[in-house]
């Protein structure tokens, strides 16, 4: 079962009536588009994810529906509107490319626009432990190249939040916690491609094109260990998402 699975699970026979999407994305959208809306309203701080989202939703976007690009540090960007849903899938995480040290704050900014119930889905921080492991220390690994060549070519890794502190900050932000829960992650294909490929990506715009050739060596090397991992043991094993509901007060 997808984590989106489980918010439809979570969600029962409730009414979506009006969703945001407030980090949105073509999974989130996928989930959206299948349910039960009365409008919806997707915003990102990235034009492109703007346009794939466009090109996602092309043959399905009603009149009453709309995509929006704007940073949540804007008091502007939707002021004044409510929603019945909201759903802030991976943005704690994401939103440190667009306002760095800001996640204590976006809670509070959201509150206004909750109108009945907002979902979170969060992951729990594995790049700054050090798993004792074999899956662990892998996706660790996987983890900290990444970063390390997105921090080289001036670009900004993600910043994930833990499920206590999440919980925590939406208490502080004036909100009830409804359910709350912790997903077993097993990682698959797709996430050892996806994140060596931001590594490749970012190392081939370093300038110092002798570290440039040593990280993607590096990231080629681990690719071909982690792959190897993969299909003996089907799948990493590591780390938890997790998923919040939550009512304001």
């Amino acid at each position: 079962m997808s984590l989106y699975d489980r918010i439809g699970e979570l969600h029962g026979n409730r009414p979506w009536g009006s969703v945001l999407d407030a980090g949105t994305g073509r999974s989130s959208m996928r989930f959206l588009l299948a349910q039960d809306t009365e409008h919806w309203t997707a915003v990102t701080g990235a034009s492109a994810m703007a346009e794939a989202t466009r090109r996602e939703t092309a043959d399905r976007m009603r009149p009453q529906d709309r995509i929006v690009v704007g940073n949540w540090v804007d008091p502007d960007l939707l002021a004044g509107e409510r929603y019945d849903t909201v759903l802030a899938d991976y943005l704690l995480g994401a939103i440190e490319g667009f306002a760095p040290y800001w996640q204590d704050r976006l809670f509070a900014r959201l509150h206004p626009l909750v109108g009945k119930r907002l979902y979170v889905i969060g992951l729990e921080p594995y790049v700054t432990s050090l798993p004792s492991d074999d899956d662990g220390k892998l996706v660790n690994e996987i983890g900290r190249l990444r970063d390390a060549c997105l921090l080289l070519a001036k670009d900004s890794p993600y910043r994930e939040y833990p499920f206590d502190w999440t919980l925590r900050q939406l208490e502080r932000s004036r909100y009830r916690i409804i359910d709350a829960e912790r997903i077993a992650i097993r990682y698959g294909e797709r996430f050892i491609h996806s994140q060596l490929d931001m590594c490749t990506h970012a190392a081939g715009k370093l300038r110092d094109r002798s570290l440039a050739i040593a990280l993607m060596s590096h990231a080629s090397e681990l690719r071909a260990r982690a792959m190897a991992r993969l299909r003996s043991e089907s799948g990493l094993r590591h780390g938890h998402d997790y998923i919040v509901v939550a009512e304001p007060n």
